[in-house]
């Protein structure tokens, strides 16, 4: 069941607009503060604390409410949907174990800055303290990993707290805000006037506007440079920024990279792009960024997947230009030149804007010389592999494959964590933002189905697929119950190399091939558990079948299916840069091991 946006917009008018006082719930003062807010989507699991709650739901037809196999997968199904639609993803969990069962997502989503606000019930308010049943500090276990928690004393709170719980979430540097909800609260009575159309805080109050005077600072380094590179993350597509960067890459015609969490901001397409950088980046985008005078740092964080060894990092002078929203990011790795504290469409758009107003134009052979040496490094061609091989998979032809098929679509891809994230982020060429979904600052294996999902609630006529393994994918697998009750048939491409793949990786290079529980010898038939969830199951072992059982997955439009890829085990991540060492240090394959 789709909502249209003219019936989102009656359910939210209805919950505000020239309403007579009326005697409410908690739980349905909540519903309607989610229907104000325009939610169209909660995912999320009953329990005994949240029931009148769920109750609430069950009179309302506005918001489809979505009933995941565990509490992990609502958290990262709504996640999903946030970092596809740039909107807040909600989920509901109850008391005890399904808010420490939501952990894992609510970490996942903090470490990624995602909007969400996830709603945990509780037990009631005299009971809180005593050890009661299903009871846990949810206020206290959460608080290291949400931008902010609140918990609901009293019933006439809950309109403002839900107000500010979604102005925070999505303001300033996004991030996942609990709403912790004793049972009597949502049940206990209040008069409800309306939703507030503002909850004033005087402690929260994220800068937007960049300083002229930083900016202008900018401008001067930037136009002087003589290797000069633009370095983006995360925050310019949460930003919603894409097109600006875009705007000032072409007129500088500077070099550009993105982090794992950034593709799709710059077109990969484009000769500008250097490829992502970092651990497992290109040997272009990694010399660049040790080798270049002048940084223009874009929402990134200099986080140690990214630079690798600090000390390393600083032993080359270059001045450091760094725009984002959160000022507890900059300087807190790098020492940087000049801080510009901003929303970055806002810095990016004025930037732009003075670029046009000056004069001044950038040293034009001094860039073709830095040009020059990017293309020397580019010619390397680090991410080559066997294409040749006609006796196994490899996975990274699995990929190219899918890209080639899909490139000119809506296509939207999922990935869980490990080597198959790693060769999806270098070997799928992301265009366009938004379309690349994964975990990138914690790490967390699983999350490819439950993303996956999400973003086909949201995007029912788009492509998704999960690219995974057969570690990951087992974390939160019983989702394919969710995906058949609720009717999101996507698409899953797992890489089955029957280990643990980056483990067995590290083991091999740092452990002298001790591979010390990274084998997985005794795995599912994927087909038949796919099957058996009510799917479609497709096992592939040849080179000359990938191309054919992609073809036919995409065919089945309303099915989900499942594509079991047996992959060559021993391949690796390449280019690969060590714990410890310098990001232009690069194993570029087995010969350097």
């Amino acid at each position: 069941m789709d909502i249209t946006k003219a019936e989102l917009a009656s359910a939210a008018a209805a919950s505000t607009a020239g309403e007579p006082s009326q005697e409410l719930r908690g739980a349905e003062i909540l519903v309607k503060a989610l229907q104000a807010e325009g939610v169209k989507y909660v995912w999320g699991y009953p329990g005994g604390a949240v029931l009148h709650i769920y109750d609430a739901f069950y009179k309302q037809e506005s918001i489809q409410h979505v009933l995941v196999r565990h509490e992990q997968a609502a958290v990262h199904a709504a996640d999903g949907y946030a970092r596809a639609t740039g909107d807040v993803g909600v989920a509901l969990v109850t008391s005890g174990p399904g808010v420490t069962n939501a952990v894992t997502g609510i970490a996942t989503a903090y470490m990624d800055s995602i909007p969400m606000v996830i709603i945990t019930g509780q037990v009631p308010s005299a009971a809180i303290g005593l050890d009661a049943f299903q009871e846990c500090d949810t206020v206290g276990i959460t608080r290291p990993i949400v931008k902010h928690n609140f918990l609901v004393k009293d019933v006439r709170q809950m309109a403002e707290v839900m107000k500010k719980a979604f102005h925070i979430a999505r303001t300033g540097r996004p991030g996942p805000v609990v709403v912790d909800v004793p049972k009597d609260v949502s049940f206990n009575k209040a008069t409800w006037t309306g939703y507030p159309e503002a909850a004033p805080m005087r402690s929260y109050n994220p800068v937007r506007k960049g300083h002229g005077g930083q900016i202008r600072k900018a401008l001067q380094l930037l136009l002087g440079a003589k290797r000069p590179y633009i370095y983006t993350g995360g925050g310019v597509l949460l930003g919603n920024a894409t097109q600006e960067l875009r705007t000032l890459v072409d007129m500088l015609g500077y070099p550009v990279t993105n982090t794992l969490m950034g593709l799709g901001a710059y077109p990969a397409s484009d000769r500008k792009f250097l490829g992502m950088l970092g651990m497992h980046g290109t040997i272009e985008a990694n010399n660049a960024m040790q080798n270049c005078d002048v940084l223009l740092a874009v929402g990134a964080r200099f986080d140690d997947r990214v630079i690798g060894n600090p000390k390393h990092f600083a032993q080359n002078e270059r001045k450091i230009i760094h725009i984002d929203i959160d000022p507890s990011s900059i300087s807190k790795r790098v020492k940087v030149d000049v801080p510009i504290v901003g929303d970055v469409k806002d810095v990016l758009t004025e930037l732009i804007h003075m670029v046009r107003e000056t004069p001044q134009r950038a040293d034009e052979k001094a860039l073709a010389d830095w040009w020059k040496t990017i293309e020397g490094w580019r010619s390397r061609d680090c991410l080559k592999y066997d294409r040749g091989n006609k006796d196994v998979i490899k996975p990274q032809m699995v990929i190219e494959t899918l890209w080639n098929m899909t490139k000119d679509t809506e296509t939207y891809i999922t990935s869980d964590v490990g080597q198959h994230q790693m060769w999806a982020a270098q070997f799928y060429r992301f265009d366009e933002p938004r379309r690349w979904i994964n975990s990138g600052g914690l790490g967390t294996m699983g999350v490819g189905i439950p993303y996956a999902m999400g973003i086909k609630l949201a995007k029912p006529e788009s492509e998704v697929f999960c690219i995974t393994g057969e570690g990951s994918v087992q974390m939160c697998i019983q989702e394919l119950s969710t995906c058949l009750q609720y009717n999101t048939p996507i698409k899953v491409v797992s890489l089955n190399n029957r280990y643990l793949g980056m483990v067995r990786q590290w083991q091999e290079i740092e452990y002298s091939g001790r591979y010390s529980h990274s084998y997985m010898d005794a795995l599912p038939n994927f087909v038949k558990l796919a099957e058996a969830y009510g799917h479609v199951g497709l096992l592939i072992e040849r080179p000359e079948d990938v191309e054919p059982a992609l073809r036919e997955a995409r065919k089945l439009k309303d099915r989900t299916v499942f594509m079991d890829f047996r992959t060559d085990p021993t391949e690796n991540v390449f280019p690969m840069v060590q714990a410890g060492k310098g990001i232009t240090e690069m194993l570029l394959g087995s010969e350097d091991l």
